[in-house]
């Protein structure tokens, strides 16, 4: 068997076996690129009217969103942005939701159940296939892991082997017979999109393992690794100091301080023996550019101040994976060219599997299976 037939015999049976996951998990993808705009049109309670006020310190806000689910904890709290309202996670046991404050007035505006939420449900089909976690995490890296093989392998089969063929590649014949049409929608669309689709697939991977994150930032640090500034710093629990008022509070204020251009902060919740997360972001619902802060839990102490400025080139790269897998990298431009690459990258196995049961269903009984070139 020469190495080209090995190849198409690979990209044959990988695309099989993981063509109905593709295209869920791009599909799915390709939905959630535009939740927010989706979201701002159809959901009223996320922007406000900007006021000539300072916005309430989140115990304020949180203290208001516990009150309208009883029993339930507040935690997470995210300042979107001065003409955006506030969010505050609630929790009780397997129940999550969202309460939507005006963060000038403290005027409850919309409790929100994120368990049947659209595009919360559009996410977890996205990463689990709605699937119990420990196990859809796995279904769906494995079968990134084999769209990275699959791209990769059809290149190799694309590639033309002279001049005359090259000419053929990089356009589809429309006036063609429907099987050519289809033949040349999976490999020049394939082709077109390759490198962008392993640019989602693998920020995507990214996400879902930080050893692998942390090995492409080492990379762009030349060697040098990013585990040192995404260490946590340690709580002493000896220290039982309290302050005047709630540690949340004294961290949204120095975040109000040392980052005062930000757009988007976020305030994490108080544990006892683990730092409060604060995140202060140059731009709402923009996650690459942020300036990073933790608290001690009961005194306020500063543990980590962390600007954007002072991450190495690793660390930026990695606070900019997000961004990159979603577009958000290039602004609504982005968005739209994912959503493009998404689509196609759905339409593969598509395309794929018409092009091998075409030729699999005319085969003569005595041949054997033709492989579907990529």
């Amino acid at each position: 068997m020469t190495f080209r037939k090995a190849i198409g015999k690979l990209h044959l049976w990988l695309g099989l076996a993981s063509g109905l996951i593709v295209l869920i998990v791009s599909l799915s993808g390709a939905v959630f690129v535009f939740q927010d705009e989706i979201r701002d049109l159809t959901q009223p309670w996320r922007k406000i009217e900007v006021q000539a006020r300072p916005m309430l310190p989140p115990s304020v806000l949180q203290a208001t969103a516990a009150q309208a689910k009883p029993g339930f904890t507040a935690s997470w709290t995210t300042y979107n942005g001065p003409d955006r309202s506030t969010a505050v996670y609630l929790s009780k046991g397997e129940e999550v939701y969202y309460a939507f404050l005006d963060p000038y007035t403290g005027r409850l505006l919309k409790v929100q159940n994120l368990k049947t939420d659209f595009f919360t449900i559009v996410q977890y089909l996205h990463m689990y296939l709605l699937l119990p976690p420990a196990i859809g995490k796995w279904v769906v890296d494995i079968a990134v892991v084999t769209f990275v093989v699959m791209l990769i392998s059809g290149i190799v089969l694309w590639w033309p082997r002279n001049k005359a063929a090259r000419k053929q590649r990089f356009s589809v014949k429309w006036d063609a017979s429907p099987k050519r049409r289809t033949y040349d929608l999976h490999n020049v669309l394939g082709f077109y999109a390759s490198a962008l689709a392993l640019v989602l697939a693998l920020t995507g991977l990214c996400i879902s393992y930080e050893w692998l994150m942390e090995g492409v930032g080492a990379l762009a640090n030349g060697g040098r690794s990013i585990a040192a500034e995404n260490a946590e710093p340690k709580v002493d629990t000896l220290l039982t100091a309290r302050p005047n008022r709630p540690v949340v509070d004294i961290a949204y204020a120095h975040l109000r301080q040392q980052s005062p251009q930000a757009e988007m902060l976020l305030i994490g919740p108080v544990s006892k023996a683990a730092p409060v997360w604060c995140t202060a972001y140059a731009k709402s619902l923009h996650y690459y550019h942020r300036d990073e802060y933790r608290f001690h839990p009961r005194t306020g102490q500063v543990l980590l101040n962390q600007p954007h400025a002072s991450k190495s080139t690793g660390k930026k790269l990695a606070d900019m994976n997000y961004d990159l897998h979603t577009g958000l990298i290039l602004g609504f431009g982005g968005k739209v060219i994912a959503f493009v690459v998404s689509l196609t990258a759905a339409s593969l196995p598509v395309t794929g599997f018409l092009v091998w049961r075409g030729r699999h269903k005319h085969r003569k009984p005595h041949q054997r299976p033709a492989l579907a070139a990529a």
